[in-house]
């Protein structure tokens, strides 16, 4: 048996995103994929502190680690090329699941139903919360990449929030509000360090 589910998956390093993109600082899957984890918990726990919700925010963090798992398989398609037409789409979506079953049958056959479930976003209540933790994290590369004089990524953020905002979630209006302003400071003012 063939068990190289997780040799695969720790793959994801090798994979760049935004190819068809100058960058100013490179992006991988893996990177991208700590940073949806991370938003995702977030935006998990805001809805369940402020806005009255009962999510389960760290199995929306490992819904998040592994939702573009199949990016290891397919590499990461450009977004003029993916979503081009719903029929592109829509083939999109099948190679994205073909690869999913590709990854998930490397696993002994015991572990497989659990990472069947890991796999299934689409069919989870935290789907909502994953798919904005996923453009929160493209909007943040977006953003950074601007702020460092890169105007190739200003249609791209534009883009970007205005799907999040698209979204309606007040848990991402709550992220905008309280923690995006972070994001246009130095390590210094992060800090709240005093000003020399």
């Amino acid at each position: 048996m063939n068990n190289s589910f997780y040799a695969l998956v720790l793959r994801m390093k090798y994979i760049d995103r935004w190819g068809l993109m100058r960058n100013t600082f490179s992006d991988n899957l893996a990177e991208h994929s700590l940073d949806t984890a991370i938003l995702a918990h977030a935006l998990c726990l805001i809805g369940n502190e402020y806005f009255g919700k009962s999510l389960d925010p760290e199995r929306a963090a490992v819904l998040a680690l592994f939702h573009d798992a199949g990016e290891i398989i397919t590499g990461d398609m450009p977004t003029p090329i993916k979503y081009r037409s719903q029929a592109l789409r829509d083939l999109y979506r099948e190679v994205e699941d073909a690869a999913a079953e590709d990854l998930v049958s490397r696993l002994p056959d015991r572990l497989r139903p659990h990472y069947w479930s890991v796999f299934a976003v689409e069919d989870s209540p935290l789907r909502p919360y994953v798919k904005a933790a996923d453009k929160l994290s493209a909007y943040i590369k977006c953003l950074q990449e601007t702020q460092s004089g890169n105007r190739e990524f200003s249609h791209a953020l534009a883009c970007q929030e205005k799907a999040l905002r698209e979204l309606h979630l007040p848990e991402v209006d709550f992220f905008f509000e309280n923690c995006i302003p972070a994001f246009s400071q130095n390590l210094d003012e992060q800090q709240g360090l005093p000003r020399p």
